[in-house]
């Protein structure tokens, strides 16, 4: 099959959209299909295609929020390429600017279209509204109308990737189609220890300070507003006040990144918390080895893929009460459940004075994620595919066999009005 993967987000650009089109590609491509990825660069004149690797970039502008950059909605100098990849089906990333292309071309160039919803971004309209009551409300309706449109007025198939979406479209959305729920699946293995280069870990930890004896929780994401990372540092404060052995570990880059520097030392806590800054994908393994545990409190997430990758690198995961997290995370199983600051602090200092309860946590984390394998991720989409191809043709078959109904009413019509004549 040859499939053309469109989204405003690729690597080098690191967030979780980045990386599961990055693994959906890698699982397809194991699987013997041939895979396009046409995505946005990072300047506002080059175009470029990476023969190779199949990848077309387009031009992108900045637009103010985060890094990300936006693209012309339908870039006419690579068209011609595009369909010179003669694709079986399109699959969206993104209602914005790609994913405008990609309805675009679909429906111009007869393909099949499936989409995946990534983001909650009716939890992101303050970036827009700047908090202001009455404003955010109109953005998130605005949300909700854009986001049932693209879904039901452009796809042959709808994908999301948690239950906690699927209740967004049935619940709040009154969406009334088919959803497929599909999890981003991983490449678990470089995550394992045995696949781990255990030198660099060591000297990582020493580049960090840390001892023996320490406690690190891992943060792994964007710092900002809608992650909950004030909740992280005002429990941090509150461990601190009972054990100085347990840090905080924060790796990520955002818009609050200095706002929450500048909390940690308000809250005296700077020598704790440290916060690294972003990393690259391959270097992350490290970093989860580095630690003992991995905690979130953010209740934005539709899936949390930071959170399958702490599991594959055996450490049990602290996450906060949330839809996203409760196919991943069975409380006491591979990880603990928190509700609130309180409970969050009870929980660390559980997992920290419980030598037994932590290891029997550790124990079970690779196994619980079997189901997010690279093979269960790419089955699951092709299913979804092949029932967007029929879908797709039905809908194209459907004004033929409009006609031949109505064809064959007349027909009967007129059959009894000659036996009506001839009696």
């Amino acid at each position: 099959m040859r499939i053309g993967l469109f989204t405003d987000s690729y690597p080098p650009y690191i967030n979780g959209v980045s990386t599961s089109v990055d693994t959906l590609k890698f699982a397809l491509e194991k699987k013997g299909h041939t895979v396009y990825v046409v995505t946005v660069g990072q300047d506002a004149t080059t175009y470029d295609y990476d023969e190779k690797n199949h990848i077309l970039t387009v031009p992108g502008i900045p637009i103010g929020i985060y890094d990300y950059r936006a693209s012309s909605i339908y870039p006419l100098k690579v068209v011609n390429r595009i369909k010179s990849w003669d694709l079986d089906i399109i699959h969206s990333h993104t209602e914005l600017c790609m994913g405008i292309f990609a309805r675009l071309f679909a429906k111009q160039h007869h393909i099949p279209l499936v989409h995946t919803y990534h983001t909650m971004y009716k939890d992101y309209t303050y970036y827009i509204s700047r908090n202001l009551k009455l404003f955010d409300l109109g953005c998130k309706k605005a949300v909700e109308y854009l986001s049932k449109f693209y879904c039901d007025q452009t796809a042959d198939a709808f994908i999301v990737p948690t239950v906690k979406t699927y209740h967004l479209f049935r619940n709040e959305y009154h969406y009334n189609k088919d959803i497929f729920i599909v999890p981003t699946g991983i490449d678990a293995k470089r995550f394992y220890l045995e696949n781990v280069n255990l030198e660099k870990v060591e000297k990582l930890k020493e580049k960090l300070g840390y001892k023996r004896g320490d406690f690190i929780l891992l943060f792994v994401g964007r710092l900002a507003q809608e992650k909950n990372i004030e909740f992280l540092l005002r429990v941090m404060k509150k461990i601190k006040e009972k054990n100085k052995k347990i840090k905080l570990l924060i790796v990520g880059d955002g818009p609050d990144k200095k706002s929450y520097e500048d909390l940690s030392k308000e809250y005296h806590i700077d020598d704790i918390v440290t916060f690294y800054g972003k990393v690259p994908l391959s270097k992350m393994p490290q970093f989860y080895h580095v630690s003992n545990c991995f905690i979130t409190a953010s209740v934005t997430e539709t899936q949390g893929l930071t959170v399958i990758e702490a599991l594959a690198s055996s450490i049990p995961v602290l996450c906060i009460e949330d839809e996203a997290f409760e196919t991943m995370i069975v409380d006491s199983l591979n990880g603990r459940i928190f509700k609130d600051e309180a409970s969050c602090v009870a929980r660390i200092e559980e997992l920290v004075s419980d030598k037994k309860e932590y290891k029997s946590l550790k124990l079970q984390t690779r196994n619980s994620i079997k189901k997010y394998s690279l093979d269960a991720f790419a089955d699951s989409v092709l299913e979804v595919y092949e029932t967007a191809m029929d879908n797709f043709k039905n809908k194209r078959d459907f004004p033929t066999r409009v006609h031949n109904t109505v064809q064959k009413i007349i027909g009967k019509k007129g059959e009894k009005d000659e036996d009506h004549t001839k009696s």
